[in-house]
């Protein structure tokens, strides 16, 4: 497997910016499309069934969620981050 990984190369350091933008974006942005739509066919059913009340409650839990997903990802990418920078500078501790 690191045999193939490294036949072929890191496409970061090789490939075109437009390329990249392309490959990595559009997966991005079709990801946030199906959140957009989830939460508004939930919205859609919760207003069916529960009704207005619903609706206002999943409306204020919404942001919040979505501040723990943030926060999630400060952590997360920043971790990922300092760490592929510690060990590119040879720190293996």
């Amino acid at each position: 497997m690191t045999e193939k990984v490294q036949q072929k190369g890191n496409p970061l350091g090789t490939s075109s910016i437009n390329k990249l933008l392309l490959e990595y974006t559009i997966p991005c942005i079709i990801g946030m499309v199906v959140s957009a739509a989830y939460n508004i066919v939930d919205q859609l059913f919760i207003g069916q069934s529960i009704g207005m009340l619903g609706n206002a409650a999943t409306n204020v839990a919404f942001p919040l969620a979505i501040i723990c997903t943030a926060i999630s990802l400060l952590f997360g990418i920043g971790g990922a981050a300092n760490f592929n920078l510690s060990t590119g500078g040879g720190e293996q501790e």
